[in-house]
């Protein structure tokens, strides 16, 4: 990257007390384990686009929010906030870009991180929603248990594909190639996800939570509740403050208003 971020601008000590880790030396267990620390304790929430503000990226504005105020964010504040964790740690670490859904053609609006640990590459991907708990090999065919959902990678050329077994069979959910990208890309990425009308988090709230066989989701006013045997519990949200604070995000009363009157004003 010729605009690398300043990774020193991260509290790590911070961080590894919120996420419960230790600074271990880099290895694929040690990966795994900073990994699905992060997705079991950091939510993924749009509130700031759903209030009409656009997420901050620099380091420091990412870890007060995420880490010092017990906030979530979506992608791109979960991937930048753990690239930097992992090069703090002397992780190798590349930021990529994918289309989520890309059989219907969108914009890049998703950020990845591909972790080479003793030679071998990982898809590290903190910030997908309820998605990845672990990361995977880079490997074409590669089959992972995430939470109790399989979820394979798929290569194609330059291209890969992370698909999520499903009744129907392999769904695709996001692609990415083995371009790197700078921050200013991911500042493209992230004006477009937090200000264009057809972005999905400009219009509705969104929260997710993934844990060992459960999926937490927010959609709007309605809270699902899923797991790996296809079972799901639909509950309208009659108090959106109860809904959030079920599914760990931690709002002001200032913030649960703004969100409350820009949510009335698009109903």
């Amino acid at each position: 990257m010729t605009d690398p971020q300043d990774v020193e601008a991260l509290d790590l000590d911070a961080y590894l007390a919120r996420t419960g880790q230790s600074a271990a030396p880099p290895s694929a267990a040690s990966l795994a384990a900073l990994h699905e620390a992060h997705v079991r304790t950091i939510p993924f929430e749009n509130v700031d686009p759903a209030s009409g503000r656009t997420p901050q990226l620099d380091l420091g504005s990412i870890t007060d929010k995420l880490v010092r105020k017990q906030r979530g964010g979506y992608c791109f504040e979960h991937g930048l906030l753990f690239a930097a964790v992992l090069e703090r740690l002397g992780y190798e670490v590349s930021r990529r870009a994918a289309r989520v859904q890309p059989h219907r053609g969108g914009p890049r609006t998703h950020m990845n991180l591909v972790v080479t640990v003793d030679g071998v590459e990982h898809l590290a991907d903190v910030g997908f929603g309820a998605g990845v708990l672990r990361p995977m090999p880079l490997e074409d065919g590669a089959v992972v248990d995430q939470a109790g959902w399989k979820h394979r990678l798929v290569r194609d050329g330059r291209a890969w594909t992370l698909q999520k077994e499903t009744a129907e069979g392999w769904e695709p959910l996001h692609a990415f190639d083995d371009q790197p990208q700078r921050l200013i890309d991911y500042e493209v990425f992230n004006h477009y996800t937090a200000t264009h009308p057809n972005s999905p988090f400009t219009g509705k709230l969104v929260v997710m939570r993934l844990d060992h066989g459960i999926s937490r989701k927010l959609i709007g006013d309605t809270l699902i509740v899923e797991r790996p045997d296809g079972s799901q519990e639909i509950a309208p949200v009659a108090d959106r403050g109860d809904a959030l604070r079920y599914l760990d995000v931690v709002l002001t009363d200032e913030e649960l208003a703004a969100l409350e009157e820009r949510l009335l004003q698009q109903a």
